[in-house]
């Protein structure tokens, strides 16, 4: 229960931080703007890490969740309740963000593609791709912690985020974009926010393998 708690008040600090930082952007006429956002969203990531790495792994990502099962380090009976904690927290966090900004609530940092919905997807699958790999790369076992993990993963986030972000909205996180998508009633595009951080945090499991040594990943 621990962990779960854990990742239930991880994934709401994120999303409320990430997703209230462009509903104020938007609210103060873009007194945060565009890098602050991105910085904002490293900076959550590398704060829960710190906060909750030693307790649950700080997976915030149901695409991080089952990229670790898949990849052999996370046990798939823990991965429903992990989802479930992630989600509650995610759909908390909007519902928050929709009760203290009504007058600004119409799309509540929703992820929506600035171009055609392809473009979005590949680079959702991408940006994922990448930071899985980077995941991967500085967790111990399912758990993401210390000041390598949290510096690196936070840093990619941002950085990701600063040139996607005007594109695809740089989600890389299913339930990010899904908490605010149901709380606004916009749910026009979901499925590429939904489909494309899985694929591509599963693919990072195998590109792992091929560029580590035996033992760091098994697909399973």
């Amino acid at each position: 229960m621990k962990k779960l708690l854990a990742e239930l008040l991880g994934t709401f600090t994120l999303v409320f931080a990430g997703t209230g930082a462009i509903v104020i952007n938007a609210a103060s006429q873009g007194a945060i703007t565009h890098a602050g956002v991105a910085l904002v969203f490293g900076l959550v990531v590398l704060a829960m890490i710190h906060t909750f790495g030693d307790v649950s792994g700080a997976h915030l990502n149901p695409a991080v969740t089952l990229a670790f099962a898949a990849a052999g380090r996370f046990a798939w009976r823990e991965t429903p309740g992990y989802l479930a904690s992630q989600a509650c927290g995610a759909l908390g966090a909007s519902s928050l963000l929709c009760f203290l900004f009504p007058q600004d609530s119409t799309f509540l940092g929703a992820t929506l593609p600035a171009g055609e919905a392809m473009q979005s997807f590949i680079l959702e699958g991408v940006l994922t791709g990448i930071l899985m790999l980077t995941i991967l790369s500085v967790s111990t076992g399912a758990k993401e912690k210390g000041i390598t993990a949290g510096i690196s993963i936070g840093g990619v986030i941002a950085l990701e985020a600063l040139f996607a972000g005007p594109v695809s909205g740089a989600s890389m996180n299913p339930f990010r974009s899904l908490a605010p998508a149901l709380v606004s009633g916009h749910l026009d595009h979901l499925w590429i926010y939904l489909l494309a951080p899985l694929l591509g945090a599963l693919l990072a499991v195998p590109l792992c393998m091929g560029v580590r040594e035996p033992g760091c990943c098994r697909c399973c």
